[in-house]
């Protein structure tokens, strides 16, 4: 950025004395400008959030799933690690799915396997070494199996669906709702021919979304 300050021509007219105007003339050419660029920006409240929940607990997932798949190839040498090296000799030949995820970062995987509460048994260490793994370093460890629990367990309080109803017009007048598939007025069931062509319209909508993917 480019800034052009006036520059202003003072004559002393033999009386020591400057104008004002010409002062402050001066004075404002002399106080520099901010620049936009130095503006900070004003952070929201708390820390700034490094990871986004949802993606860590989904990584986390999609990794659990992935060394479920390679677990007994992969263990034996991963186990036997002691150093960057080890572990980028155990990955390629034992776990061909998303490998470069795990190789990108073998210093995190390596400080996982020497955590002292790493678990003995198989499925406690997929998971516990999904979960760790799936903040990538920008969260510790730790921190990264905190946020899957935290998620894992919002998610279990979500309400499930039990039971779903019709908007219904029926013969005796009534328009709304259903309950328990009948007409909340007289009670008349729904047929059974509105169910069939409900299966056909959702066997249909499936084929549909299956073949966009």
């Amino acid at each position: 950025m480019v800034v052009f300050l006036e520059i202003i021509r003072i004559i002393d007219c033999g009386n020591g004395r400057i104008s004002a105007k010409r002062k402050s003339r001066r004075k404002a050419a002399e106080v520099p400008k901010k620049r936009l660029d130095m503006i900070s920006r004003k952070n929201g409240p708390g820390r700034p959030q490094k990871v986004v929940p949802s993606e860590v607990v989904g990584r986390a997932d999609n990794y659990r799933g992935i060394l479920a798949l390679v677990w007994d190839k992969l263990w034996p040498p991963l186990s036997c690690a002691e150093t960057k090296d080890d572990v980028l000799e155990a990955i390629p030949n034992a776990a061909p799915y998303q490998r470069e995820d795990f190789t990108a970062n073998p210093s995190l995987l390596l400080a996982i396997l020497k955590d002292p509460k790493f678990p003995k048994l198989r499925q406690p260490r997929i998971n516990f070494l999904a979960d760790s793994f799936a903040g990538l370093g920008k969260v510790t460890p730790r921190r990264s199996r905190d946020i899957c629990a935290r998620e894992r367990a919002k998610a279990q309080g979500i309400g499930q669906i039990i039971r779903f109803e019709f908007y219904v017009e029926c013969s005796c007048g009534y328009q709304g709702p259903s309950r328990d598939h009948a007409c909340l007025k007289c009670g008349a069931p729904i047929p059974q021919l509105c169910f069939a062509e409900l299966g056909q319209y959702l066997n249909l909508q499936d084929q549909n979304f299956s073949s966009e993917e």
